[in-house]
């Protein structure tokens, strides 16, 4: 007889339990050691995009490992928003929309997913809009999370300093804050997709509630 698989303890899963334990380091250190949480927050959101390639490559792709996943990368999301609206206090109102869209935003596309009976949220059909069948496919989703979160951490760091400088032409400029404009840019894109992921999610999950009472 063929032993029983354990779920919790396929690869990727495992990698999220690594997750898990560098985002705790991450924020434990964060007010008083910035670069090396800054770091372990940066070095986390690099194995965010492996363990979908371990899930795929090992065939374990499982419900448990997306769930988990996405949960990772939501209260991750959210503990970092908190730490900038803290140390931004004047952009509050900023941080908390950003958080608030996040979460609301993949928990309807979440839910959509699960009541379509689809095996996976980063699945999209034809009728998704062509900006989110984009979003959701290797390796611009990695590039797009991977960006959004180094954004996040610059302007952390940028708190505290403006990082070595480097000369740029006829001036010099901080690396954290040319880190911080390079990804700007993603960081604002991933938020309009997030944007149309949610309304689109929403008329869907309404499009079935029509369908329901129509039975």
């Amino acid at each position: 007889m063929a032993a029983q698989e354990n779920v919790f303890l396929f690869a990727p899963n495992l990698i999220g339990y690594l997750r898990v334990i560098l985002t705790i380091a991450a924020f434990a250190l964060i007010m008083k050691h910035p670069s090396l949480a800054g770091f372990l927050y940066f070095l986390n959101s690099l194995l965010d995009s492996l363990d979908g390639h371990l899930a795929r490559s090992f065939n374990q792709c499982t419900k448990f490992g997306a769930t988990f996943d996405m949960l990772i990368d939501r209260c991750g999301t959210m503990c970092f928003l908190i730490v900038l609206a803290i140390v931004y206090s004047d952009y509050f109102l900023v941080f908390q929309f950003l958080c608030t869209l996040d979460i609301a935003s993949h928990w309807f596309h979440m839910y959509s997913s699960l009541t379509k009976g689809e095996t996976s949220h980063k699945s999209t059909d034809v009728t998704a809009h062509p900006l989110l069948r984009l979003y959701y496919t290797d390796p611009v989703l990695s590039i797009m999370c991977c960006g959004n979160d180094i954004f996040f951490i610059m302007l952390y760091l940028l708190n505290f300093s403006e990082g070595p400088e480097l000369p740029l032409g006829g001036f010099s400029i901080g690396l954290w804050r040319l880190c911080a404009y390079l990804f700007l840019p993603i960081c604002v894109l991933k938020q309009v997709v997030s944007v149309i992921q949610m309304i689109g999610a929403a008329q869907q999950i309404a499009a079935i509630d029509l369908q329901e009472r129509h039975k």
